[in-house]
């Protein structure tokens, strides 16, 4: 039984960074951190069609990542668990001390 649960815990860390594989997705993500918007504010603010950021907000939805809430006629979105943005933040640290490491292996070549 313990396999088992291991494995759906493993499909489900898949799922979701399937979910995070996509800048467009990053993109709406940071600005829901900011506060919670509409489709047509997310559009404007992420220079996108509509159709392409409902599209991307519809795999967050799917992957939990992103809520929907009605408010009169129009959907607000808003994040489902704000740690996303502190996970997003402890990847770009990694890899901006992996781009110093490579410039710096980078400078040590030219040197030579």
């Amino acid at each position: 039984m313990e396999n088992n649960l291991r494995e759906e815990v493993n499909q489900l860390h898949a799922h979701i960074c399937n979910g995070l594989a996509d800048p467009i997705r990053i993109l709406l993500l940071y600005a829901l951190a900011e506060s919670p918007r509409s489709v047509n504010e997310l559009s404007k603010h992420a220079e996108l069609p509509q159709p392409t950021v409902s599209r991307h907000l519809k795999i967050l939805r799917e992957r939990g990542l992103v809520i929907a809430q009605r408010k009169g006629q129009f959907v607000y979105y808003r994040l489902a668990d704000p740690r996303v943005i502190e996970a997003l933040d402890i990847l770009r640290a990694m890899m901006a001390d992996k781009l110093t490491e490579q410039a710096q292996i980078a400078s040590t070549i030219n040197t030579r």
